[in-house]
């Protein structure tokens, strides 16, 4: 896949020195607890490496992209397609913000429109989902100002920090991305 270019943040390829920044946050609970449950027991060195060899060899289903600063190219996150399905026109999206120091900034709301514009405009997907935990009040904020709409709710589906929490279903369709992008213009 090509580079994808933003304002501050480019989405390039996976590369071997990315592992060092996805080993600082794969076993940090602050954030992987917004994640899913393949997170819930330790990842071990090997574990990611193996991980990240199998998207650099291609023997992945999934397809995506590091968040990386513009100028610098390095890691700040990751954004991935998973469950593409080329007859409906639909995939899923995952993204994380791996560096602590670069939550909040705006950096995964430029990484999702980037990638939105791709999903729909080069891929001709119809359909971009996700699933969001209902604590993490961050990312839905985020969701919703990138146009995801809110489709239904598991109601107490997961089971973390001591309490159950719902999950929550939200997506985008091209239709509605082109309609949100024609107000901007």
């Amino acid at each position: 896949m090509p580079q994808l270019i933003g304002n501050r943040i480019v989405l390039r390829e996976y590369r071997k020195e990315d592992l060092v920044f996805m080993r600082k946050w794969c076993n940090d609970p602050e954030i992987v607890d917004n994640l899913s449950d393949i997170f819930l027991f330790p990842h071990t060195l090997n574990g990611t490496e193996q991980y990240l060899n199998s998207i650099l060899e291609g023997k992945t289903e999934q397809k995506g992209f590091v968040i990386a600063d513009k100028d610098t190219e390095e890691y700040i996150g990751q954004i991935d397609l998973f469950r593409l399905d080329w007859k409906n026109r639909s995939a899923e999206l995952g993204i994380v913000i791996g560096i602590k120091e670069h939550l909040g900034k705006g950096y995964g709301t430029e990484a999702i429109k980037v990638l939105q514009e791709f999903v729909f405009n080069r891929l001709n997907l119809n359909r971009l989902q996700l699933e969001v935990h209902d604590f993490n009040e961050r990312a839905y904020q985020c969701y919703l100002k990138c146009g995801f709409k809110e489709e239904g709710r598991l109601r107490e589906k997961v089971f973390i920090n001591g309490r159950y929490s719902d999950t929550i279903y939200m997506s985008i369709l091209k239709s509605e991305y082109e309609e949100l992008n024609n107000h901007l213009i």
